[in-house]
């Protein structure tokens, strides 16, 4: 766009003085400064991902599912007012707010139904 030419990486011979190694590092290596993955995000876009959450974990994962099926790379969990707070949805003060503005999150079962049959695309072997 600005017509200048630019090198596909850079490397400490292009900053004299400069700790290559312990101030900036290789992309996709420690200390991460250039970013995670080593062809920075010419090889892999930018996760797309829709906070997302409301009434029960089931529910939720309905929803996650259909924004997988229609592009979405990544979630972002919008856990309930209660759940932030630390309350199961049956606490006293949890009343009227469980699943309002997010998911409600109880107990280890609730985690599992929220993400059952999503498969995390990190976990893949490579």
């Amino acid at each position: 766009m600005s017509g200048i030419e630019r090198k596909p990486v850079y490397t400490p011979a292009d900053v004299a003085g400069h700790d290559y190694a312990s101030q900036l590092g290789a992309p996709g290596a420690y200390p991460f400064t250039r970013g995670i993955h080593p062809t920075m995000y010419r090889g892999r876009l930018w996760t797309m991902r829709q906070f997302a959450g409301f009434g029960t974990a089931e529910d939720t994962n309905e929803r996650y599912k259909f924004l997988l099926e229609h592009g979405q790379t990544g979630l972002s969990v919008a856990f309930d007012f209660p759940t932030l707070m630390g309350y199961d949805s049956d606490h006293p003060r949890a009343e009227g707010e469980v699943g309002k503005c997010g998911v409600a999150i109880s107990s280890l079962a609730d985690m599992e139904d929220l993400f059952r049959g999503i498969r995390s695309t990190r976990c893949r072997p490579r």
